[in-house]
Formats: C-alpha cells, structure tokens, sequence
C-alpha cells in the first residue's frame, strides 16, 4: 500500500476503481484542523486529469504498470492497429482511446504501449518525430515579419504552424507533446 503523504510525480495506484498516476502533490498542513494531500492525477483509463484532496496518512493499492515496444501498422476508420515489436502479435486501440495521439500517428512509428495487467490502457508517443509536409502555402515574397508563421498539413493531416520557408515535401521535426513545429530536418 502506498501512503498518499508519499506520492511523488509519476506514482501510480488503484482508487476507487480507476488507475492514476500522480502529475503533481502537494502535502498541506493548515493552522486549524487536519492536514491533508493535494493531488492533480490523470486517469489513465480515460486519458483525463483530475485533482483530488485526499486526507493525510490514506493509504492507496499500488498499479504496476508494464511498457512494452510497439510499431503503428494501419489505421482503417477509427481503429488503430499496432505490431508487439517482440512477438509479432497485433493489437487494435479505438480512436477514443488514443485522443489526441492519433494526430501524430505515421506507419512504421515505433511507440509504448502501457499496460495494467492485460488490459491496455493507451500509448507514449516519442518526444519528437519528423513529418513530411504534404501542403502548405508559398511564402510571400517580402513578408519579413518577425517570426512570421503558416500552416502546414504534415503526413498524417495534422494542421501545424511553420516558418515561412518552409515548403511542400520538406521534412520537419514535431513535438508531439505540443504538437508544435520544432525545427526542419
């Protein structure tokens, strides 16, 4: 059982039926009354953030968590398919599941997918991949505005903002935890 006056971000556990991991704590000791913990903890079952306020000294069931290596195969509709780099067995995720991930999704993405026992229960992207630019604007000749910026449609459709010279069929680098242009390849 893990102490709620221990958590640390990253911690993982069992309450009330979901699994979280722990974003950030706070322990709290107010002049009046009992102290108690602060939380902001996603759910990774419903890939969401909540806070709760837990009363100090409540003891939670840790959730082990297992990463295993994956490769994007396919998506058809709003399933996702990916191949267990290992066994070569393939598993399937809804789009609901992946949320804002599936933007960044290309065939052949090498990804992690987290598990709670057997069930799945979604997937790391990594921090940076490069895209290939499939429509965007020319620049105006002239337009030297300080960081001037246009949209781009990468491969997989997702709309980023771009510098100005950068044009069609370049190859650029994409935060995905931002979803934000990071630099051309």
């Amino acid at each position: 059982m893990i102490n709620v006056n221990n958590f640390k971000p990253g911690i993982t556990f069992k309450y009330e039926g979901n699994i979280y991991t722990v974003v950030e704590s706070q322990h709290v000791k107010p002049g009046k009354g009992s102290a108690f913990v602060k939380t902001k903890l996603k759910d990774l079952r419903a890939n969401s953030t909540r806070e709760i306020t837990f009363n100090a000294g409540i003891k939670v069931e840790p959730a082990h968590i297992t990463k295993k290596p994956m490769q994007f195969l396919y998506s058809t509709g709003s399933t996702y398919a990916f191949m267990d780099m290992e066994t070569y067995e393939q598993s399937e995720l809804d789009k609901s599941q992946l949320g804002k991930q599936a933007d960044f999704l290309k065939e052949g993405l090498e990804i992690s997918m987290t598990y709670y026992e057997s069930e799945i229960l979604g997937i790391e992207l990594p921090e940076k991949v490069d895209y290939k630019i499939i429509e965007t604007e020319p620049a105006v000749k002239g337009n030297t505005a300080t960081n001037a910026t246009k949209d781009a449609t990468i491969e997989t459709g997702y709309v980023v903002r771009v510098p100005l010279f950068i044009d069609e069929n370049d190859e650029i680098v994409v935060s995905t935890s931002t979803g934000k242009y990071v630099s051309k390849k």
